[in-house]
Formats: structure tokens, sequence, C-alpha cells
């Protein structure tokens, strides 16, 4: 990968074997991509990007101004979302085990008398990390199944740029740890769309009607994740 400096925009370039140029903006931080062809030299990427750098910027200008939650501090009746739904933290400190407990309007996060803010965030995000991992496993199958596909292994990380990622060659993907936040159709299409790419390596019109035809609704669920509420941790 190489960086591009546009005046105050950075461009990440990835050069690629396609045909066409293409840029992207990406939540949560506007980051911005070019995946361009081989054949093509730094400068006529940079050319490029420069006749876009309107478009860019408004398309930053958009994501920055989404909505922020406020920094969680894991105290007791605190806001956490899990899969769409707003649930009320309990805090109990007196238990000698770690665990968390989901309740109807509750998540109840055990930890030992002084726990510090550190160790109640990796005990939730732990409880997280399972939640999505164990939600991923009969969406993979299912698209697995649907697309004539093989996942041979997903992992799941908290990411800054993107909601997912995909190695075709290694029959591969990996999906951002903040999806298990949203709605559950926020998963399943990030998981299609990153298993799409082990058929069509691009974002070109093939790659859009695979999406058409496994999820019809894909771009109301696209604008629903990349401009709805983000953490911070």
């Amino acid at each position: 990968m190489t960086e591009l400096e546009i005046g105050d925009v950075t461009v990440d370039v990835v050069f690629k074997d396609i045909k066409n140029v293409h840029l992207s903006v990406h939540p949560p931080t506007g980051r911005v991509r070019v995946s361009a062809p081989s054949a093509m030299n730094l400068e006529t990427v940079r050319l490029f990007a420069l006749s876009k750098i309107g478009w860019i910027r408004n398309t930053q200008r958009k994501i920055k101004s989404q909505e922020r939650e406020t920094p969680r501090e894991f105290l007791e009746r605190e806001s956490h979302y899990l899969w769409g739904k707003r649930y009320l933290l309990r805090i109990e400190d007196h238990y000698g085990r770690a665990d968390v407990l989901l309740g109807h309007n509750t998540i109840e996060l055990n930890v030992p008398m002084g726990a510090s803010f550190e160790q109640k965030r990796d005990l939730l995000l732990a409880w997280y990390r399972d939640a999505l991992r164990t939600a991923s496993k009969p969406l993979i199958a299912l698209f697995e199944q649907h697309l004539g596909v093989e996942v041979r292994r997903f992992f799941i990380q908290r990411m800054r740029t993107k909601w997912g990622s995909s190695s075709p060659a290694r029959q591969s993907i990996r999906l951002n740890l903040d999806l298990a936040r949203f709605e559950p159709e926020c998963l399943r299409y990030v998981i299609l769309h990153e298993m799409a790419h082990f058929i069509v390596p691009n974002h070109n019109a093939n790659f859009v009607a695979l999406l058409d035809r496994h999820m019809p609704d894909w771009r109301l669920i696209r604008a629903k994740l990349n401009y709805g509420p983000l953490a911070e941790f």
C-alpha cells in the first residue's frame, strides 16, 4: 500500500489486477482509499484523486458529523448496545468472579472488588467478541451454501476505517468487533459483502448484482451501518 498526501487529505493507494480505478471514503474516520490497475502510475492516481477532492471532502464532512456516543466510563446505568438494542449497565463488584450477564434491559458486569477501567472494558469487549463470533458462524455457513464458497477462517478485531475485509486467496474474512452493537442485519450484510469478494474481487456491476440477488435491501442496511452512532471506548 502507498500513501499520497493531497493537501490535508491522505489517500491510501492499492494497486490490483483490475481494469478501472475505484475511489472510496470509509467510515468511521473518513479514510480515503483508491484501488488502481497495476499498470497505472502513481502520478495518474494522484491526478485522479485530485479531480475528486471536492467530493472526498464533502463525504468526509458527512462521516465526521455523524452522531458519536460519549466515551464509555463503565459506570452504573451507562448505556450500551447489543444487536441494536439499548441496555443499561449494572456493575456488581463484590463478586470474586469476572463475567457478563444479559438481562431484559440490562447488561450486568460482574467484576472483582476494585476492578480498573481497563479490566471492565476488556471484560465487556471479550463478551462482545464471543457474541459476534456466535452470531457469525451460522451466517457464514448460510452464505457458503448460497454463494458456493468456503470460509476457512474468520477473525474479529476492532477496526477504525472499515466494517470488514476479506482475503479470497486465504479464504478468510475479518469482521469489525463493533458490529455486535448494530442490528443483526448489519452483520449479515457485512458477511455477505466480504464473502462475495471471493467471487468478484472488486465492486463492479457483477458484484452489485450478486448483493442484489442475495440481499435486495443491502443499500438501506449499509446506510444504517455507516451513519449510525459510533462507539467510543
